[in-house]
């Protein structure tokens, strides 16, 4: 690792030692506009003062008949396991992007590799730097916000929103803007419980700033979010991340949805509440049908005997499961879930095959 690597990682260590500190003090603190760059990262302070007003307006209201487009964004890896998940996840989007009631506009595929690969002609995509090395202590998510806020920096982002997506997310149909009134809509997970981890999460969410319940049950995906509140988080949300990681007890609390809490916690920290939109995603197997939910997000494996009955912890004698393609993409054409197998099954694996059958030089 050569000189200036080494200085940066120290700069962001010491930024992250700092921010207990930061949390307790700076509850009167000047609003930061500027993001991080390389030098800047340990001037980041990660608290701001709470807006007085909870539901400023940022880039429009929802009362005006003026489309208030929103600009997708998913990080990844370099990975085969995250590249072809985002090859079937940028077919349909451009399936769906001009239809009814639409308010998508632009994508971006954040690849937090900092190096350009083969799919950049085919998948419009900003070039990150990842963390300096050992960083992520092998938490690769917490290269999710550091790369946030180098697109949101540098990028030229027309939209005034932002919706945040993850690779293994389908569109099932056109995505209206679900956010108004300042307010971001974001999915509840039930995992995510502030109330029971109120004692931990007051490392970084102190006293003054109010009840742990103003916390939302949210990760930072799928959020639709205004694009200036979302570039007052960012710094937070990576700040909050890495002294979470940082820290053995927070660490072992939230194990692999770490990066998630982090970011409610930097969410409400800003000021910025969420509408829990529960028809923002469905999650197969245990959602079972599409109704009127926008995105499939097959974060879950999917297995069932011959006579469609879920398996679920056993491989069934029919499976798809997204861990069973971390080092090739699935191929084409395959064969879909017995009788009885739900809808939601049954729709993913008929998206996916489509795509594939679509895309040039699937496989490659």
């Amino acid at each position: 690792m050569g000189c200036g690597n080494l200085f940066f990682t120290a700069l962001i260590s010491f930024s992250v030692a700092l921010i207990t500190y930061n949390v307790l003090i700076a509850a009167n603190a000047p609003l930061k506009q500027d993001l991080p760059g390389p030098s800047t990262i340990s001037s980041i302070d990660p608290i701001i003062q709470m807006p007085k007003d909870r539901s400023r307006k940022f880039g429009g209201s929802s009362s005006t008949t003026q489309k208030r487009l929103f600009h997708t964004a998913v990080t990844s890896s370099d990975s085969v396991y995250n590249t072809w998940q985002c090859r079937v996840m940028y077919y349909w989007f451009k399936k769906f992007r001009e239809g009814p009631n639409s308010d998508m506009g632009g994508f971006t595929r954040i690849l937090h590799s900092g190096k350009a690969d083969k799919f950049m002609d085919e998948i419009p995509t900003f070039v990150a730097q990842p963390l300096p090395s050992g960083m992520d202590q092998g938490y690769i998510v917490l290269n999710r916000p550091w790369a946030f806020v180098q697109w949101l920096e540098k990028a030229d982002i027309k939209e005034d929103y932002i919706l945040m997506s993850e690779p293994d997310h389908i569109i099932v149909k056109p995505i209206p803007n679900l956010s108004k009134d300042g307010l971001g809509a974001a999915f509840p997970f039930f995992y995510i419980e502030p109330k029971k981890y109120e004692t931990v999460l007051r490392k970084y969410f102190p006293e003054e700033k109010g009840p742990v319940t103003i916390i939302d049950p949210i990760g930072n995906s799928p959020v639709i979010i205004g694009k200036e509140s979302l570039k007052k988080i960012a710094p937070t949300w990576m700040n909050v991340s890495l002294a979470m990681k940082k820290d053995p007890e927070t660490d072992k609390a939230f194990g692999w949805v770490l990066e998630m809490y982090a970011y409610a916690v930097s969410s409400a920290l800003h000021g910025v509440g969420n509408i829990l939109y529960k028809d923002f995603m469905l999650q197969p197997p245990w959602d079972t049908e599409i109704g009127t939910k926008f995105i499939i997000h097959y974060t879950y494996g999917c297995d069932y005997d011959m006579e469609g009955k879920l398996t679920y912890g056993k491989i069934g004698e029919w499976r798809f499961d997204k861990r069973s393609y971390d080092t090739i993409p699935p191929p084409r054409n395959l064969p879909l879930p017995p009788a009885g197998v739900p809808e939601s099954v049954v729709t993913l694996v008929k998206m996916v095959n489509e795509a594939t059958a679509n895309i040039l030089d699937w496989g490659s």
